[in-house]
């Protein structure tokens, strides 16, 4: 730490040394500049929060694209060193799960600030470069604005550093919590720092927010990324002001049971409906991001020929990259308790794969945007949980269209999903699957898109295999 500490030092030395060059340069001949009027840069970002109903000038607001994932509001602030941001005024974007997508809304204190990042286009934060784009007061509002009480509370200590927790026991208390992090990171104001993301029926979610009043505590806090909390492990990141807000937001907005205009489609005919209480199905959870297709199926080893025709299911993020999640639909319950078994926490590619036994139920809930672990299925926010029904809609696809390969129409086609679901406006969720087994491989790529102008009028797309 000594080390560092004097190496940051004698950085910070030479940096002024390098400035005091400049200056005397610029008040030298020929330019003979005078100071008139100078500006105070601020050495340090604010946190804080954003009413929904304060005035925000488009001019000050850029859009940071190509961010780590892991990037926090203060590294957002070290990019765009030596301009001003307005104080709460680095907003990161979550995607529909909750998570991080790579991007974030910087708002400065003036447009000549403003302008000057627009110049940081594709400037680099670590190995990184980083797109910066004009954006809009309404675009920043839609991210950072809407401070409830609740989060007003939970902010009113400033120059707090904030955590994320992702992963928690759906029982678990603030005690617990409270005993997580130990004595070396206390949380400020013990159970009064810690607030608990909920649905709004009062379900917890599995996410929370701690403070800390320092930054040792809160980097001793981060060292505990990944341990265990009764039985589950903790994901652990530093957060911002208004990630807590936008997650509440998203949470306490989002309606259980969504109106019937967003119906459930039949994309296959009704007779390849699965059994939705056959645990015929397994969860690959942790694969390498890089994994395919065939390393699947290596991995399955000779289960892999127990996979049924389709029954591939690679779970891709908002970005439409893999996810780390895979679902493989197997010919009997035996087959996928055993490969379930004798699998489990076996290794990828140095990485760890926990195996897990479901149903093509909780597949299809998984798929969307539930959640499915040791305390049950939830649904995901936007649908509606398993007991409610719509009324029954007209197929979209006939059951004649040639949607399957021509080679497999001469076999006994498999059991397959019948239903996608297409949720509310602000959610995407994607996967695809593959066909296997087939000379030729093909993908089938079931997308939720809701952006105006650049998808069909419904949202949904689905591409089946060209002849």
């Amino acid at each position: 730490n000594f080390e560092k500490s004097d190496s940051v030092s004698r950085y910070g030395a030479s940096q002024v040394e390098d400035m005091g060059n400049i200056i005397l340069a610029m008040i030298s001949e020929p330019y003979n500049h005078r100071f008139s009027d100078p500006e105070r840069v601020n050495y340090k970002f604010e946190s804080g929060t954003c009413s929904k109903m304060e005035l925000i000038d488009d001019s000050t607001v850029v859009r940071a694209r190509g961010l780590p994932w892991q990037s926090s509001d203060q590294d957002i602030a070290r990019f765009f060193k030596g301009l001003n941001i307005a104080k709460g005024g680095a907003a990161l974007c979550l995607n529909a799960q909750g998570r991080r997508n790579g991007e974030a809304l910087v708002r400065f204190v003036s447009e000549e600030h403003r302008d000057l990042a627009l110049q940081r286009h594709k400037h680099h934060m670590g190995t990184r470069y980083i797109e910066v784009y004009k954006a809009t007061g309404e675009d920043f509002l839609k991210i950072a604005g809407g401070t409830s009480n609740e989060v007003a509370q939970f902010l009113s200590k400033e120059n707090q550093v904030i955590v994320r927790m992702r992963g928690l026991p759906f029982t678990a208390t603030a005690e617990e919590v409270v005993a997580f992090f130990g004595q070396h990171c206390p949380i400020t104001g013990g159970k009064e720092g810690i607030l608990f993301v909920t649905y709004p029926d009062g379900r917890p979610t599995g996410d929370a927010f701690v403070l800390f009043a320092c930054e040792e505590y809160a980097q001793n806090a981060l060292r505990k990324h990944k341990e265990l909390l009764g039985k589950r492990y903790i994901e652990l990141f530093r957060s911002t002001a208004a990630e807590v807000q936008q997650v509440l937001n998203r949470f306490s907005s989002a309606p259980l049971i969504p109106l019937p205009t967003p119906p459930i489609i039949p994309v296959l005919p009704q007779q390849f409906v699965p059994p939705t209480n056959v645990r015929d199905c397994i969860r690959l959870r942790g694969l390498p991001y890089a994994a395919t297709i065939e390393d699947i199926l290596d991995f399955l080893g000779e289960f892999s020929t127990d996979i049924r025709t389709h029954g591939v299911h690679m779970v891709l993020n908002h970005q439409g990259r893999p996810s780390g999640d895979a679902f493989i639909q197997m010919k009997s319950t035996d087959r996928a308790f055993m490969a379930a078994q004798k699998y489990h926490k076996k290794t990828m590619k140095d990485r760890y794969v926990e195996v897990f036994q479901c149903s093509a139920e909780e597949m299809n809930f998984v798929l969307m945007g539930g959640t499915l672990n040791r305390n049950g299925l939830s649904p995901p926010p936007c649908l509606s949980p398993p007991s409610y029904t719509f009324p029954a809609p007209t197929a979209v696809i006939p059951t004649e269209a040639a949607i399957y390969q021509p080679s497999l129409l001469l076999n006994p086609r498999a059991l397959q999903p019948s239903t996608a679901y297409y949720p509310a406006g602000t959610q995407l969720f994607m996967n695809y699957t593959a066909y296997y087994p087939s000379m030729q491989p093909r993908m089938d790529l079931y997308t939720q898109m809701t952006r105006p102008g650049l998808y069909p009028k419904n949202g949904f797309v689905f591409k089946g295999p060209s002849s």
